[in-house]
């Protein structure tokens, strides 16, 4: 019949007896009791397990002849004895196992007397190996528990500490005596105590650990917060009764610290090369200055404005110098992460302003340095701001810090980018001053180059509107009208001409020269000029083509090229002879209004060299309309050239505008920003 064993706890409770523990079983601690004659008297089921006798085999048997080898006996003996007389003993004994083995089995002996005065031995015994782990295994949980650098605590079922190890005690800043017994809230009550507990309860209830849950708070060992990792785990025994839980506190303030600066480094990195692909997708001046402001807010700052020297905007040498040290600005840019009124304390757009020495960003272009306050005062905005009410507008925005740093480019400080956070309540630091000194360099490179290419723009286009003919002159039976545009980004070397010739003749002139800016435009100027001496010895078209080739081998560098379309119109006869080099060719709109390319050879450009020329005649009845073009007119990076040039014959089929009015309906439907410089020139023969 099976052993039957009854437990209080995990099922019932009696009100008196506590539920048992797990230690006892583990060992299963066995019990015998030896009469006075050693034989004996009692067995219990733990010595049958642990010896493998049964109570029937055992009982009234002489101990030491059944138990102990017979070497052991007389040790076993006196041992007797000496229990018999009162005195305790324990220890480790080599006891003989049914199978005949020997078994290490580790005795607590005691003398126990019954109702007549008769005197017995009492020995509680258990595997000797059994007890030797149980012990490494507490040793070893001591140790990890006290050395761990790890703080642990171990919580009983009502949530009260029961154990708290050394780690633990220097982060609560409380000695273990001072915890024991006492629940979290009432002796950490800075921290986040609804939260702790209510997990412990969830890891209670359920058995599942939670593991690197977060908690800010504050113990007595700090004054500040800290972040702490907290992991659960509930304390079962070997029966899965629940004893409680442990938790295993890490202060993570430094790792917080470390992953947060590690992440300010990348949004640092990230606004960097957002700065390199959003600032300087022109050459305009004020653009690039608006692409640095958007970039600066939100990432930086709440506001950012972009002021620069009057003399980048306006060059003419360097800044007025003052007795008082002023200097002349303009703001370029000027932008607000949110709805605010501190706009009223910037300056307006454009418009030029004289700032005193006394003002933060005079101080940085003066110094070519950034300026950081951290903190703003009522006595730092009279600084900042340009007067008292912009002043007042910014204490109302609630500026309370600012970063000034310097757009430096080439060694020269060009102007300055000025922060200021109202929203964000985190002051600017070193690290913000190294960003915003970045994106200002890179903006400067940007805005210097603006500047520069402003210069040589403007000197080319002064040039080459100096070198196009004027409004041309009227000639006998030729009406002309013409239009010149120059590219958005920068200027060619396109030009035409309208040259009176003998007989009543007129020449038409359209070229482009290859290549921008300065050098294409003198270029331009060096071919119209040798066009104009050539067309007064009346050359054919294509013996003009063939000089000028040679004129431009010998212009600039040796790979000058040019193209170029000459048309000699003879009204009086009503022909005209048409030759081009490498130009595209003019479109013919005859008296019905029908509108055609000429068919004519294409030629080469000028400038190549040892190919010859030829022309064609073609009719010019009275009322005729002859186009000349560059290639500015009909392509773009919208427009590709067999596009456009179809659409320029569209516009011109079957039109019967006046030649002015038509030049802007072909500029307007064609080429309102061009990418390259436009030259058209139209001619009609007059009745």
């Amino acid at each position: 019949m099976p052993e039957r064993e009854t437990r209080t706890g995990n099922g019932w409770q009696d009100g008196v007896s506590a539920a048992p523990g797990g230690l006892l079983d583990l060992l299963r601690v066995a019990a015998l009791v030896l009469g006075s004659d050693g034989r004996i008297a009692l067995w219990s089921p733990e010595a049958e397990s642990l010896l493998g006798f049964s109570a029937a085999e055992a009982l009234g048997r002489d101990a030491c002849a059944l138990l102990v080898a017979p070497e052991n006996r007389l040790r076993a003996r006196e041992l007797f004895e000496l229990v018999r007389t009162g005195a305790r003993w324990a220890g480790v004994f080599p006891m003989r196992h049914k199978d005949g083995s020997s078994r290490s089995v580790e005795f607590r002996t005691m003398q126990l007397r019954d109702a007549r005065g008769d005197i017995h031995a009492l020995g509680l015994g258990t595997d000797a190996e059994t007890v030797r782990n149980v012990e490494r295994s507490l040793a070893l949980s001591h140790i990890l528990v006290d050395q761990s650098p790890v703080g642990i605590a171990v919580f009983d079922t009502d949530l009260r500490w029961v154990r708290v190890n050394p780690s633990l005690e220097r982060i609560n800043g409380v000695p273990e005596e001072a915890v024991l017994g006492r629940r979290v809230g009432e002796v950490l009550p800075a921290l986040d105590v609804q939260a702790i507990e209510s997990r412990m309860r969830q890891v209670l209830e359920t058995g599942e650990p939670l593991l690197d849950q977060q908690t800010i708070g504050r113990t007595v060992a700090d004054s500040d917060d800290h972040a702490y990792s907290e992991s659960y785990r509930r304390i079962e025994d070997p029966n899965g009764r629940v004893l409680g839980l442990a938790m295993a506190v890490l202060d993570v303030s430094e790792r917080q610290r470390a992953a947060a600066e590690v992440a300010k480094a990348r949004e640092r990195l990230a606004v960097i090369a957002d700065a390199s692909v959003r600032i300087g997708t022109t050459l305009d001046l004020r653009q690039t200055a608006s692409e640095l402001a958007d970039v600066a807010v939100p990432e930086l700052a709440d506001l950012a404005t972009v002021d620069v020297l009057d003399s980048v905007v306006h060059p003419g040498g360097a800044a007025a110098v003052r007795a008082d040290d002023s200097l002349d600005f303009r703001a370029l840019a000027f932008k607000a992460g949110h709805p605010t009124d501190a706009i009223k304390a910037a300056g307006p757009v454009g418009e030029p302003a004289s700032y005193s020495s006394s003002r933060v960003i005079t101080q940085c272009v003066r110094e070519a340095r950034p300026i950081l306050l951290q903190h703003v005062n009522n006595t730092a905005l009279r600084r900042i701001a340009r007067d008292d009410s912009a002043a007042e507008a910014l204490r109302q925005a609630g500026v309370h810090s600012y970063l000034a740093t310097p757009l430096m480019a080439r060694g020269e400080v060009l102007g300055t980018l000025s922060l200021c956070r109202t929203v964000n309540p985190r002051p600017f630091d070193d690290q913000d001053l190294t960003l915003a000194t970045e994106l200002a360099a890179r903006a400067a490179i940007c805005i210097d180059n603006a500047r520069m290419y402003g210069r040589e723009r403007a000197t080319a286009l002064t040039l080459q509107r100096s070198l196009l003919s004027q409004e041309p002159v009227p000639h006998g039976g030729i009406e002309v009208a013409s239009r010149y545009l120059p590219a958005v980004s920068e200027v060619g070397g396109d030009w035409f001409d309208v040259l009176p010739l003998k007989d009543g003749k007129v020449g038409l002139v359209v070229g482009d020269v290859m290549g921008k800016g300065v050098h294409a435009a003198a270029i331009m100027g060096q071919l119209r000029t040798a066009t104009r001496a050539l067309a007064r010895l009346d050359l054919p078209p294509a013996e003009l083509l063939h000089h000028l080739d040679d004129i431009a081998a010998s212009l600039g560098d040796s790979d000058t090229l040019a193209t170029c379309l000459y048309v000699v119109c003879d009204p009086w006869h009503g022909r005209c002879e048409v030759s081009r080099a490498g130009h595209l060719p003019p479109v013919l709109v005859d008296p019905d209004g029908k509108a055609a390319f000429l068919d004519i050879a294409g030629g080469v450009p000028l400038g190549v060299g040892g190919v010859p020329f030829s022309a064609d005649e073609w009719e010019l009845a009275e009322g005729t309309l002859l186009a000349l073009f560059t290639d500015g007119l009909v392509e773009s990076h919208a427009m590709p050239i067999d596009a456009g040039l179809q659409t320029l014959l569209r516009l011109l089929d079957d039109t019967h505008l006046p030649l002015e009015e038509t030049c802007d309906m072909l500029l307007g439907a064609l080429s309102r920003e061009p990418d390259d410089d436009v030259a058209l020139l139209l001619a009609r023969r007059r009745s």
